[in-house]
């Protein structure tokens, strides 16, 4: 699915669990998956590694034609800043990552200067 989310695609959402400390990272990666279940860990298949998920309120519906729910994931790859601070993401982040920091239930995240740019003892040493 798009990597652009909107919050109005995650109204059903009621936790969202971490399997690593956000505050260690400076960004994650965001997608919404669909999978067979409205809670607990999902089956994980990309390269890298799962970093949290969201879980869906109760009644929430699943799709009408696959049965499946639509559930967001958060992860990362090995070439991402937090195993590769010098690689591709020294600067700058991917278009689906977002600030671990601002991600709630029914809310997408926001892209911050920490998640785009760097960490923030390197930012306040590059404009200070």
């Amino acid at each position: 699915m798009s990597s652009m989310l909107q919050d109005s695609q995650l109204t059903d959402e009621n936790e969202v669990v971490w399997l690593e400390d956000p505050e260690n990272l400076d960004y994650v990666r965001q997608a919404l998956d669909k999978v067979p279940t409205r809670k607990g860990k999902p089956r994980y298949s990309r390269d890298g590694r799962l970093i949290g998920y969201t879980n869906l309120h109760p009644g929430a519906a699943s799709d009408p034609d696959s049965g499946l729910f639509a559930r967001r994931a958060f992860f990362l790859l090995p070439h991402d800043r937090d195993k590769e601070p010098q690689g591709p993401y020294s600067v700058g982040a991917p278009g689906e990552a977002v600030d671990p920091r601002t991600i709630e239930p029914g809310k997408v995240g926001a892209k911050t200067l920490r998640s785009q740019k760097g960490r923030t003892a390197e930012i306040a040493a590059a404009t200070g």
